[in-house]
């Protein structure tokens, strides 16, 4: 059992411990391009849960510096902006405020909650689909830390529409898999991008053979490492 008082302290709780946790995992992979390829799908949902520095000029830059920030400086990626030290921040980040509103789901967390209240206030389209899978991916890590055995994407799909209110419905065009398809894989957990942050549904059938190829390919490559 995962206790309160064996868990590492949250360097910034305003992302949750399943941001901290998917770093420290993008940190132990060994191949430098995979953990360049992973720490994106990172970045996305961390803009998902920190709206609020959508507002700043520099937003990516700001997260790309809070991910160094969450690894203590001890991840090496490759970052467009220039790569920070502790000696950069004298001070720690401004904390965003908590919120003290009863939880509707205590097992999600507040965080999902925000985030489902934003995508649902979002307009439909492309955009909203690409961060709905986001969403129910990294609702399914949250759930799965819970209750270990098994989930479908039913039962998160459903889960978001009752924890929207009703008022964000996961489309028929909107998969995510099996939850073994992507627990400790972020870039394939049930979904892939076009270069434009696209979702391509017309070859969803054979993203879903390419992406199972792929995690199988990935998993003989760790063991080989290991």
């Amino acid at each position: 059992m995962d206790y309160n008082t064996q868990r590492k302290k949250l360097i910034m709780p305003e992302y949750g411990r399943n941001v901290q946790k998917m770093i420290e995992y993008v940190k132990g992979i060994e191949d430098k391009e995979k953990r360049n390829e992973q720490i994106k799908t990172v970045l996305t949902v961390m803009g998902i849960l920190n709206p609020s520095l959508r507002d700043i000029s520099d937003f990516r830059h700001k997260l790309w510096d809070h991910v160094q920030i969450i690894s203590d400086f001890d991840i090496d990626i490759e970052s467009p902006y220039p790569t920070p030290t502790k000696e950069t921040f004298s001070t720690k980040p401004h904390p965003i405020p908590l919120e003290t509103t009863p939880l509707k789901a205590a097992h999600y967390g507040r965080n999902i909650q925000n985030m489902i209240d934003m995508v649902a206030a979002k307009e439909d389209g492309e955009v909203k689909d690409n961060m709905v899978r986001v969403l129910a991916n990294y609702m399914r890590q949250q759930y799965l830390i819970w209750n270990k055995d098994s989930v479908t994407e039913e039962t998160i799909f459903a889960d978001i529409k009752r924890l929207s209110g009703g008022k964000l419905v996961v489309g028929p065009n909107i998969h995510i898999g099996t939850h073994k398809e992507g627990v400790h894989n972020f870039k394939e957990g049930g979904h892939s991008f076009n270069k434009e942050g696209g979702h391509n549904p017309q070859h969803r059938d054979n993203q879903h053979r390419n992406r199972n190829l792929k995690f199988r390919n990935n998993n003989k490559g760790r063991n080989k490492i290991g």
